[in-house]
Formats: structure tokens, C-alpha cells, sequence
């Protein structure tokens, strides 16, 4: 579904992404790793549009990213807080984003009581605007917008991240059934190594921009990426 193509990018003379060939196949769970400087906000840039490449391509459904803007259509991310529209509530902007996807504000409430669990209360019927949410409850609005629409591809940038315990747990839930289904490829950015195995079918570890391992998770994957990153 999605292919790396000779990909590059630099700035000022110095390459910080170099990826010759990767391929991401429909209904895969993607996991990418690395330390920070690694490249791996780099490459969502660039699955984005957020950024232009140096050289080479990345194709999604056969569609070129930075010169065609069909892979819109079934592409939804969560890189970070820029991304929601801070002068609106929780609900304006599910209801907004649902707009976008095709969807009513019926449709988009019926699929919000999927997560009430997730919200915890602190999302929905508070009359808060996303700007004065947490960075923690910002984050969980940013992934279920991201969700509206069953998006093919979801793409998310640490997500764990500020998240408690409990809604991790329960991330992980959402993320591991966005996985079983297979007509969904979920691309997922973590330091966090158990949960990015935990939820992953597939981990590619990015160190200065370049990919040096690629592995399909088994029992002892957790501890060969701890002796990687403690060495």
C-alpha cells in the first residue's frame, strides 16, 4: 500500500532521512522507533505532504504524495497539537472533521460512544475549547478525530505520550482493533517500546535516518530492542 522509493531529505548539507526501499502492506500495524533525531517525525512529514522530499518518492495506493493530493481521502494522522483547531470544542471539531469525511453529526455521535471509556469524561459536554484541554486530553480528541471516517491509513506520532496509565492501556485497545482489521494500516511512532511491540505487527528502527533493523515482533523482540538502544 505504501512504498519508499529512494527516499531523502536534508537540511543544509546534512541528511537526517535516507531510506532506499520500504514497503508498508494494506491492513499492517506498523511500529517505528528510534532515538530522538532519529528521522521518525521526519518520514511522517514526508507521508504528509508536510514537508517535500530531497529526493525520491513515497506512493500510498499507488498515488505520488507530493504531487497529487487523492491519498487525502483515505489518510487521517495525529502528529501533534497543531493539529487540532484550538477555538473549537471537542464536539465542533469531531463534528468538523466528520463534515470532511462524509459524515452527519448523527454518524458522528454514534461513533463517539465508542470511546467514552477513552474520554474518561473529560472530553465531551464541558464546554471547553481544545486550546485549554490538557496535553493529555488535546491528545486523545487528536487521535479519535483522526479515527472519524475509517480512515485506510492512520498514521500517529507518539501517541502514548502524556497519556496516564489507564488511557494508555486503553490506546492500546483502540490501536490493536484499528490492527485486526485488515483493511486498515495503522503507522505508529513511539519511544515507547513495550507498548510499540504490544500493538505492532511489524517495527522498523530508524538511527540517524537510516533504517537498521525491520522485525516482525515475537517474545523476545522487546528485549533485542532494549540491547539495541542500551548498547
Amino acid at each position: 500500500m505504501i512504498q519508499v522509493s529512494n527516499l531523502k531529505k536534508t537540511y543544509n548539507g546534512t541528511t537526517v532521512l535516507n531510506i532506499q526501499n520500504l514497503e508498508i502492506p494494506k491492513g499492517q500495524s506498523f511500529g517505528l522507533v528510534g532515538n530522538n533525531g532519529a528521522g521518525k517525525t521526519t518520514f511522517f512529514s514526508l507521508l504528509l505532504d508536510l514537508i517535500q522530499p530531497t529526493d525520491g518518492k513515497i506512493t500510498s495506493n499507488d498515488i505520488q504524495i507530493n504531487t497529487s493530493e487523492s491519498w487525502k481521502v483515505f489518510t487521517s494522522s495525529f502528529i501533534d497539537e497543531t493539529f487540532l483547531i484550538g477555538y473549537l470544542t471537542p464536539e465542533e471539531y469531531f463534528y468538523f472533521i466528520g463534515e470532511l469525511r462524509g459524515w452527519n453529526k448523527a454518524d458522528v455521535d454514534s461513533f463517539l460512544k465508542n470511546y467514552e471509556d477513552f474520554f474518561n469524561g473529560e472530553i465531551l459536554n464541558n464546554k471547553k475549547y481544545l486550546r485549554d484541554l490538557s496535553k493529555g486530553n488535546a491528545k486523545k480528541a487528536g487521535i479519535v478525530g483522526a479515527l472519524i471516517g475509517n480512515p485506510e491509513v492512520v498514521i500517529l506520532d507518539e501517541p502514548f505520550a502524556n497519556l496516564d496509565p489507564t488511557t494508555q492501556i486503553r490506546l492500546k485497545k483502540i490501536i490493536k482493533s484499528l490492527a485486526e482489521d485488515k483493511n486498515t494500516t495503522v503507522l505508529v511512532s513511539s519511544h515507547d517500546l513495550q507498548h510499540t511491540v504490544e500493538v505492532s505487527d511489524r517495527i522498523v528502527v530508524l538511527e540517524k535516518g537510516d533504517v537498521v533493523k525491520d522485525l516482525i515482533p515475537t517474545t523476545e523482540t522487546l528485549k533485542e530492542l532494549e540491547m539495541f538502544f542500551s548498547a
